[in-house]
């Protein structure tokens, strides 16, 4: 039997969803056809110049949107030329003016203008209501104005986002965008930058500067008129100068010196210059008075004003001899005329700029920047569109026709994709907790899975390749595999742990420079290649650093405020914990003890000097004096062979000895007493409570050491004890405890 709806009749229920429907749809339809209504709020003559265009824009199309103008900040300040008689005189009507400056012009008095604008602007929103708020830039204003907005479930447009310049405004720029809703940016890097902050792409326009679309219809007016009124009927084309320099916030004693080098500079230069009073941020009030402690208003040669119109301005500025200062018109409108320009300090570090910018980062003497006007005064270099093309309005406009009010308010963030969180269950609680440990050796490569513990749950043994694309290579094939067969044995691995031979910068996980057991091994970045391959955090470290962190988290060194490592192994090497820290040193160089010198006329060493203790005590050295005793025939003695296929190794001396050749014997005590002196050395220096001897040369040397102690350290040191370790993998574990103590927060 056919249901109603399926014989074409309605009934009642279906029938009140159907015009609910079409209600909604005739409904959504309205909220798309009305007119969009944009607030634009400016704060100061330089945000005005690029959105004025912007409101010419918007006016010119009343049919789609409605214009309400806010002005605030230094607009309405008779020091700074009360600028909003320009907005006036374009003919905008102005809804709103919002006195928002607490004078003072120091850093306090900027938090308390934002304070001040944050209380003001509520009422305004809330009358008029707007769709959008268009804000422009990295000024303190604006960001009250993002703030507020955001606060209210008001769309922001943000004008100039992405960019990049220098001192606090960055900042405030990058926290506007943050806020912000959808961007508007001037150049392809700035688009970038958005993207890498994770806005949504599709609420991002690059269509250039706004200011572009009037200035470069301005330039050749009737500039000569211009220049005349601002500099005098004398002052021709290109052989005067525009400066305009403001305050650097992050560091106002140094922008105040260099404003008074700056000034002194254009003093001697000598030619007609049209200075620009600074801005309103902290510093300001001191470049005033250095301006008239210079005598600059009454200099004949200076003509000192608070304000120029923008279409004026542009004019002097395209037909400048030069322009200095570290005004953002400087790298960014000037470089569409070809204007030379001088940009002084790091206020506009990060622009991209033109060719026709010369950059004095750091205006330390006068003679720099007298210098610099050298270079660039009368030079003329090609236009650049950097920063737009002059067509950014009509793109605007189209940009913001788009806007759909249906879109839900909140903001989304367009994160790139990361690996799902483990949930917490049974199976994950029942996971052994893990390390991967990795020891590079001059002979051979090892890799274990190490558990929290200190059980060395799997280890993998290869020959260490002799070049540096091979040994990284299996370094990554090796630690890929061991990371897959820890699932199947249960281990939840929480990062890499590497050991490894030479000086290593443990905060960027590069080895800087390599021992010569380790071939091609220098400025080598471990961590970025393991941490890519296998999505975990990396450490690096020297292999002395960890086996002295293995001792601190497993062995004897466990719960010991002060002690020193010392391996005695193919080389010497050690760690020192301080206060239960690892000590590194300024230039990651800390505890290289096998290069204690302890003659000055001893045998060679690797490192090139001569006397160290790795040319007498390590494993090298006395293969050395095994081959030579070999070669004299006295190191075999009764109850001992040699295949032919057998080098000879320390191995052998050591043998030697204990079945009675004295020779073998002597040389074994020499390096031993050698050591001994190297570590009272040590303990004159570091004063440790405990010294660890680790390596397969300890148990060998253990007896000697301490007897050179008690005859050669102080009295107040003789009491140290010395210990063999109990470790047998001492770089593994110390690899795997940089890990394991990262995750039981333990700093390291």
């Amino acid at each position: 039997m056919q249901s109603r709806g399926e014989r074409g009749v309605l009934g009642p229920h279906e029938i009140y969803f159907q015009n609910l429907s079409k209600r909604r749809e005739t409904m959504e339809k309205k909220v798309n056809q009305r007119k969009l209504r944009v607030c634009v709020a400016t704060c100061n003559r330089a945000d005005y110049s690029k959105l004025a265009p912007i409101m010419s824009g918007i006016k010119a199309e009343p049919e789609s949107f409605e214009l309400d103008v806010v002005v605030l900040g230094s607009h309405l300040i008779d020091d700074y030329g009360n600028t909003y008689r320009m907005i006036e005189q374009d003919d905008f009507d102005i809804q709103a003016r919002l006195h928002t400056i607490v004078r003072g012009e120091d850093e306090a008095a900027m938090v308390e203008s934002v304070g001040l604008a944050l209380v003001k602007l509520p009422d305004v929103l809330n009358r008029l209501k707007p769709d959008i708020l268009v804000v422009h830039g990295d000024r303190f204003d604006a960001l009250a104005l993002a703030t507020s907005a955001a606060l209210m479930n008001i769309r922001i447009l943000h004008i100039e986002g992405g960019e990049v310049s220098g001192t606090i405004d960055d900042s405030i720029r990058h926290a506007i965008s943050k806020l912000a809703h959808y961007h508007i940016c001037c150049t392809r890097s700035a688009e970038q930058h958005l993207i890498a902050m994770c806005e949504d792409h599709d609420h991002i326009l690059l269509a250039g500067c706004p200011s572009y679309d009037k200035l470069l219809d301005v330039r050749n007016k009737d500039y000569m008129s211009v220049i005349r009124a601002w500099l005098g009927d004398d002052v021709k084309p290109e052989n005067y100068i525009v400066a305009l320099q403001h305050p650097v916030t992050t560091d106002i004693k140094h922008s105040i010196k260099m404003f008074e080098l700056t000034l002194d500079a254009l003093i001697s230069f000598n030619k007609k210059t049209l200075i620009l009073f600074p801005n309103i941020d902290a510093g300001s009030k001191e470049m005033v008075r250095v301006m008239r402690k210079k005598g600059v208003e009454h200099h004949p040669n200076f003509r000192a004003v608070k304000h120029v119109p923008f279409e004026q301005f542009i004019q002097l500025v395209a037909h400048a001899g030069c322009m200095i200062g570290n005004s953002s018109c400087g790298v960014r409108e000037a470089g569409a005329f070809g204007t030379p320009v001088i940009n002084l300090g790091t206020r506009q570090t990060g622009r991209e700029t033109g060719e026709n910018v010369l950059h004095v980062r750091d205006a330390d003497t006068q003679n720099k920047i007298i210098h610099a006007l050298q270079l660039q005064f009368g030079k003329r270099y090609p236009c650049s569109k950097i920063y737009g093309d002059g067509n950014s309005v009509p793109r605007i406009v189209k940009f913001l026709k788009s806007i759909d009010l249906a879109e839900p308010l909140q903001k989304k963030f367009q994160f790139p994709p990361v690996k799902d969180s483990i949930s917490q269950d049974i199976d994950h609680i029942l996971e052994t907790q893990s390390a991967l440990a990795v020891d590079l050796g001059g002979t051979n490569l090892r890799i274990a899975i190490v558990s929290m513990k200190g059980d060395i749950v799997k280890k993998y043994v290869q020959p260490n390749p002799k070049t540096y694309e091979e040994r990284i290579e299996l370094i990554l094939k090796m630690c890929i595999e061991a990371a897959s067969e820890a699932v199947n044995l249960n281990c939840r691995i929480l990062g890499v742990g590497i050991s490894t031979g030479g000086r290593v910068n443990p905060h960027e996980g590069i080895v800087l420079h390599a021992t010569k057991l380790i071939q091609e091994w220098s400025c080598v970045n471990l961590r970025a290649p393991l941490s890519d391959a296998l999505h975990l955090p990396v450490w690096v470290d020297n292999d002395g650093n960890c086996a002295a962190l293995a001792e601190r988290k497993y062995g004897k060194g466990k719960g010991v405020e002060d002690f020193v490592t010392v391996i005695t192994g193919t080389g010497i090497g050690g760690g020192i914990i301080h206060h239960h820290e690892l000590i590194h040193g300024s230039s990651f160089c800390a505890a290289e003890l096998g290069h204690i010198v302890v003659s000055l006329d001893g045998p060679e060493c690797m490192c090139g000097s001569r006397g160290c203790l790795e040319a007498y005590a390590s494993g090298m050295a006395l293969q050395r004096e095994a081959k030579k005793l070999h070669d004299e025939n006295q190191l075999l003695v009764d109850g001992m062979s040699l295949k032919n296929e057998d080098g000879i190794s320390a191995i052998h001396l050591i043998q030697s000895a204990k079945l009675g050749n004295s020779k073998a014997n002597t040389i074994l005590k020499t390096a031993g007493t050698a050591l001994g002196i190297g570590i009272v050395n040590i303990l004159h220096t570091i004063n440790p409570s405990l010294v660890i001897l680790s390596g397969v040369l300890a148990s060998q040397y253990v007896s000697i050491v301490k007897d050179v102690i008690q005859q050669q350290a102080l009295s107040s040191v003789q009491t140290v004890e010395v210990v063999t370790s109990d470790l047998s993998e001492p770089a593994l574990l110390g690899a795997a405890s940089m890990v394991l103590d990262y995750t039981t927060r333990r700093t390291y």
